[in-house]
């Protein structure tokens, strides 16, 4: 794995560990998003991707984590 990619794997579970303790709060500047997204959130992994997810009563669902949304 490349030295780029390391580093996204390492935020992307950082990331994931924080939506755990906080869901609406916290690393990567969570957003709810709007529109046909609306109930999701995103949180920034770098510039260029997010991880976009739902919170449900018992699970964290992860819809996208690469590129701004939809590419």
């Amino acid at each position: 794995m490349g030295k780029i990619r390391q580093k996204i794997y390492r935020k992307i579970v950082e990331l994931i560990k924080d939506i755990d303790r906080s869901p609406f709060l916290g690393l990567g500047k969570p957003e709810p998003l709007k529109y046909e997204l609306s109930g999701f959130w995103s949180r920034r992994i770098n510039d260029e991707h997010r991880l976009v997810y739902q919170v449900t009563d018992t699970e964290i669902v992860i819809i996208a984590c690469k590129y701004h949304y939809a590419e």
